[in-house]
Order: C-alpha cells, then sequence, then structure tokens
C-alpha cells in the first residue's frame, strides 16, 4: 500500500475527488436502474450460500438457481402479504385511532390545566390520521410500477446468481488482479457475504420478537410493525428507532403512556438482546466501521437511491471499500477511513458463517 506524494500525489487525489462527484452526480441521474442492480446483488449475496450448497449437493447451476429463487420470491411474496395485511387493517381502523388519538390530547389538555397551563392545546388542530395515512399511499410507487420493478429485480438476481461461479475464473484473466488479488479479492467478498447474511438473520430475528410480543400485547398492527423493524434493521443506528415510533405511538393510542412506556422498555431488551449476544454469535467477525463513515454512507446513498440506499448503505460502503482495498493506489483511502482493519486476515479467522 502506498500514499499519495508530492505533486503527482495531489493531482491523483484531485482526480479521484472529480471522479467521484462525477460518479455521483451520475448514479444520481440513474438512481431507478442502479437501485435494481444494488437490490438484486444483495439479494444474490443472500442466496448464495444456499445455492452453492444446493450444487455441492450435485444440483446443477440451473436447479439450484430456480430453487433458491423459488425459495426466495416465496418469503418476498410472505413479508409482501404480511405488509400489505397489516397496512390495510391499519387503514381500516383510522376511524378508531382518530377517535382515540383526541382522547389522549383531551388527557394531555386536561393534565396541563391542572399545572395551570389550560387552553395550551385548545386552539391547535388535532392531527388528521387520515390524511396522513392517504399521504403515505400517495408516496408509495404505484401497484404497476412496484410489479414492473420486483420482476427486474428478480430476473437480474436469476441471471447474477448463474454468472457468480464463473466469476472468479474471468477475473483471474484480468492482467491487474494477478499474484494472489483474486483470492484476496474472493476472501474479502465473503466477509461481505456473511455480514449480509448475518445482518438479516439478526433482522429477522428482532422483527418477530418485536412484531410477536406487540402482537401478544395487543397493539394495533403489531405484525406491520415487526416487517418495518426487518427492514429498517439494516439502517445502522436509526434505523431500528425509526421502526419502534410507530408502535411507540399506537401503544400510546391504546393504553396511554404506560403502554408506550412498555413498548419503549421492550424496543430496549430487544436492542440488549438482539444486537449484542444474538448478532455476535451469529457473526464470527465483527464490522465495526467508523461512525463518521457509516452515518455518511447512509446519508450519501439514501440521498442518491433513497430508502434503498439507507437500507443498504453498509453493503454498498463495503463493496466499495473492498476494491480500494484491492488496489494498491487506492488502499490508503481505508487507512485514511480506518476501515483498513476490517480487511486484516487474522490466524485461525473465518468469514461469517452463511
Amino acid at each position: 500500500m502506498t500514499f499519495p506524494s508530492g505533486h503527482q500525489g495531489i493531482s491523483r487525489a484531485f482526480i479521484l475527488l472529480v471522479f467521484c462527484f462525477l460518479l455521483v452526480i451520475a448514479l444520481k441521474m440513474t438512481a431507478y436502474l442502479v437501485t435494481i442492480l444494488v437490490v438484486s446483488l444483495v439479494l444474490a449475496m443472500l442466496t448464495y450460500p444456499l445455492m452453492e450448497r444446493l450444487r455441492k449437493k450435485g444440483l446443477s447451476d440451473i436447479l439450484a438457481v430456480s430453487v433458491v429463487t423459488g425459495i426466495a420470491f416465496l418469503l418476498i411474496l410472505i413479508l409482501v402479504a404480511l405488509t400489505v395485511f397489516g397496512f390495510s387493517t391499519l387503514v381500516k381502523d383510522l376511524p378508531l385511532y382518530q377517535v382515540e388519538l383526541t382522547q389522549r390530547i383531551g388527557e394531555i389538555e386536561g393534565t396541563l390545566t391542572g399545572f395551570g397551563f389550560s387552553g395550551v392545546l385548545a386552539t391547535a388542530p388535532t392531527p388528521d390520521l387520515k390524511y396522513v395515512a392517504d399521504l403515505v399511499v400517495s408516496s408509495v410507487t404505484g401497484i404497476g410500477d412496484l410489479i414492473l420493478y420486483l420482476f427486474f429485480i428478480g430476473v437480474t438476481t436469476f441471471f447474477l446468481l448463474l454468472e457468480l461461479p464463473r466469476l472468479p475464473e474471468r477475473l483471474k484473466k484480468i492482467p491487474a488482479l494477478k499474484d494472489g488479488k483474486v483470492s484476496e479479492l474472493s476472501r474479502m467478498s465473503q466477509y461481505m457475504i456473511g455480514f449480509v447474511v448475518v445482518r438479516t438473520e439478526a433482522n429477522a430475528v428482532h422483527g418477530l420478537l418485536f412484531g410477536g410480543t406487540l402482537f401478544l400485547m395487543g397493539v394495533h398492527a403489531a405484525l406491520l410493525w415487526g416487517v418495518l423493524t426487518f427492514f429498517l434493521g439494516y439502517i445502522p443506528y436509526i434505523g431500528l428507532i425509526l421502526a419502534s415510533l410507530p408502535a411507540i405511538f399506537f401503544a400510546w393510542l391504546q393504553f396511554g403512556w404506560w403502554g408506550a412506556a412498555a413498548v419503549i422498555a421492550l424496543v430496549c431488551i430487544l436492542n440488549l438482546v438482539v444486537e449484542n449476544p444474538v448478532f455476535s454469535y451469529l457473526a464470527a467477525r465483527k464490522f465495526q466501521m467508523p461512525a463518521l463513515v457509516v452515518v455518511l454512507s447512509v446519508i450519501i446513498w439514501g440521498w442518491i437511491l433513497g430508502i434503498a440506499g439507507m437500507i443498504f448503505a453498509v453493503p454498498i460502503t463495503l463493496g466499495i471499500l473492498i476494491l480500494f482495498q484491492c488496489s494498491d493506489e487506492l488502499a490508503w483511502v481505508n487507512t485514511l477511513l480506518g476501515v483498513d482493519q476490517l480487511f486484516v486476515k487474522d490466524p485461525g479467522q473465518e468469514p461469517p458463517r452463511g
């Protein structure tokens, strides 16, 4: 690894910055296509370990990919069905929630009056939950566009899985990737695949426990909040917090402050249990990226690709950092960001299971 030095190094750094700026603009302009490729790549990483197991058992590539694609399609269909069912139930019961909201606001007004702050909320309009629901629905892609979007993702993932087993041999033919670079790239790619698999497993456990507990508590649309926790759990630091806010709000509507406090306590307990012991058990290697790098990646990819960019910000960033690490001229960027230790091969260290 070499760091740029002198006028030549400054020129290279400047050219790199200009290239990154132009690349970001290009990605922003082609966000729809890039999102399809990113989601397909993540799905391929999630399903590739299962495909490899099937191939080792004697199944042909096309048959193994077909089985994996069928299982993935079924799981996605279940998640979509749960989301649609939960949201439709939520919309159907909006009049009930509006009544409960009016009652809770009246209780707050009574409490404030007891402390001498009468009339504070009397002039403020009551939030219209139906308007909020309509706003959310209008912001979601139309059903036709969504089906087309999922079709493109499915087709791209299918053919990407077919090509992945042949990729190492093709990389060996590239002159710039000789002298062990291909094996190094493969090793680091295994870590990234392991991270995505482990993160998904942890999110599934978190979403199942959270949604199941809310269902037993009787919180409105508990299944929807469980699915939301699964998806938003990919967003570092803030994802699980954002996913818990609707559940806390509806628990407050139903049961008052004690209900909201119970859900907050549940969120804290699950974060301690799932994000520490469970995630540490599933992951053989921790990906401790600096907080600034993680936050900036979420902001940048969220701006470029929207919610999909925020959800998959860490896998995308890991992929770019791997490319940097494999380049003798760009490895210094990882050292500067403080992430070069992620790719150091420890003796006896195995990639995350998957």
